[in-house]
């Protein structure tokens, strides 16, 4: 099940970190991450025109930077209010509003998910120990769209279990990634992902999926990590969405905490995510969130 260690706690959370003027943010928060009114997302169309994929992989590229930075820093008794400051910083110097920052409330720039947390922790003042598992997600908003990514850190040397259960988490997504080819149906994504998350009796969270990104943060298609029925959707040249697995060593059973934010396991496994922002090209999927 993981390191033995206590659940985690909620900590204090520092006051929202604002931005200058100078970078833009979308139009459902305002440089300070106040909410303007605007629909948090809108009915993007899935299929998107070659000028906007090349915005999205420049704002792709940013967040797969600013996510493998974060992650450098994750080490035994760092705060996840520290990565958080780090994250916000990095984005902003590249041109980059956080897309979490105020979104829906959300108060930081980018998610930490430690240990038994499956997605959407907020960073406060709790460091990590020896051992711990932490999820960066993060996404960069530049020039009108969103790229959205995610990756699992260890601070210091994790438990065999839960290298294994990052390790293997990521290949379930890439295997998801490579089924995506122009007319299938989006369920076969979550097919591959969950019967090879099968051969290790690993958990898979099934109410927390991949999504079409672009203009909006979350739009159409859902991209179930699954064997979903409902995902009757062809995929399209043309489309982006996430593919953003999130496995356990234990069952898929979840609780939020009062924050209305923080989602932890019901019988406390651990919990690995990987997550990329895709474009599907004529013969498949091109990855936009790399930092290479």
């Amino acid at each position: 099940m993981g390191r033995s260690r206590p659940p985690v706690r909620p900590g204090r959370i520092s006051p929202m970190r604002g931005t200058p003027a100078t970078v833009v943010p979308p139009e459902y928060v305002d440089n300070a991450g106040r909410a303007t009114g605007a629909p948090w997302d809108r009915d993007d169309p899935p299929v998107k025109d070659a000028e906007t994929v090349e915005r999205m992989r420049v704002a792709g590229r940013i967040a797969a930077l600013a996510r493998d930075e974060v992650g450098r820093h994750v080490v035994p008794g760092v705060t996840t209010d520290e990565l958080d400051r780090i994250g916000h910083e990095f984005l902003l110097d590249h041109g980059a509003f956080p897309s979490t920052l105020g979104y829906k409330g959300f108060p930081k720039s980018l998610c930490s998910s430690v240990n038994e947390v499956v997605c959407h922790g907020i960073p406060d003042d709790v460091a990590l120990v020896e051992g711990d598992v932490v999820k960066i997600d993060v996404t960069a908003y530049v020039d009108g769209v969103h790229g959205d990514t995610c990756g699992t850190f260890f601070a210091g040397e994790p438990a065999e279990d839960v290298k294994l259960l990052s390790e293997r988490t990521h290949e379930a997504m890439m295997r998801g990634i490579r089924a995506a080819r122009p007319g299938r149906p989006v369920s076969v994504i979550g097919r591959v992902i969950e019967a090879y998350a099968k051969r290790f009796d690993y958990g898979v969270i099934r109410d927390f999926t991949g999504h079409g990104v672009g203009y909006s943060f979350h739009t159409k298609p859902t991209i179930w990590p699954y064997d979903e029925p409902r995902g009757t959707t062809l995929i399209q040249a043309g489309m982006t969405f996430t593919v953003e697995p999130m496995l356990t060593l234990g069952g898929f059973a979840w609780e939020m905490w009062d924050d209305g934010w923080t989602v932890v396991t019901r019988d406390k496994s651990w919990v690995a995510q990987w997550e990329h922002t895709l474009h599907i090209t004529e013969d498949g999927a091109e990855i936009l969130t790399l930092a290479g």
